[in-house]
């Protein structure tokens, strides 16, 4: 089957993401600049997770441009990766509004764990589907990046059971890591 029913859904779920997560800041009822200090924290969590969906967005929208077609499987892959995406606004509010505490980062990064996972899941079962010689195949290659920012997340867990900064600052790392584009899958559109 094509491939555009599944981009279309995924766009449209992680615009709704976004507009969720957006719509959780809370605006001051003055006017005064200090007034928005007791809402950085909830601004820094947001402006994380803003930069995280983007990420998501940006690496399925590369990798569904490079595949051709999806099956019943990739599609129940897909919906499992929206699943933990769908569920960043409430760890993003939780984690805010706490002020980083630990359970709060903990969450986060679990969610950032599982959804990191299944965006492994559903790029595997998409290589597979079209190939070990396939364009994506080639393209991601031992997905080095993936797996290292699994491992990252599992120790950002870790950390965040000590102090739960050295965990959020984990994930910031994660996502620093990833927030220039994955230019694998550019490079072999570009051959093709």
């Amino acid at each position: 089957m094509g491939k555009g029913r599944i981009e279309a859904f995924s766009d449209g779920v992680l615009a709704i993401i976004i507009t969720i997560m957006v719509l959780e800041l809370k605006v001051p009822h003055s006017e005064n600049l200090q007034d928005l200090k007791p809402l950085i924290p909830v601004i820094i969590s947001y402006v994380l997770s803003f930069i995280y969906i983007g990420i998501y967005w940006n690496n399925h929208h590369h990798m569904m441009q490079i595949v051709k077609k999806v099956n019943g499987s990739i599609l129940w892959l897909n919906m499992h990766l929206l699943f933990w995406l769908s569920l960043i606004p409430f760890a993003t509010a939780w984690m805010g509004e706490n002020h980083f505490s630990k359970w709060p980062v903990i969450l986060y990064g679990f969610i950032l764990l599982m959804a990191a996972i299944a965006y492994y899941f559903l790029a595997h079962c998409l290589i597979s589907f079209h190939g070990k010689e396939s364009t994506l195949a080639a393209a991601i290659g031992k997905d080095k990046k993936g797996v290292i920012s699994v491992i990252m997340y599992i120790t950002g867990i870790i950390l965040a059971f000590i102090n739960s900064w050295f965990g959020f600052l984990i994930y910031v790392l994660v996502a620093f890591m990833w927030f220039i584009p994955d230019k694998r899958i550019e490079k072999k559109l570009d051959n093709n």
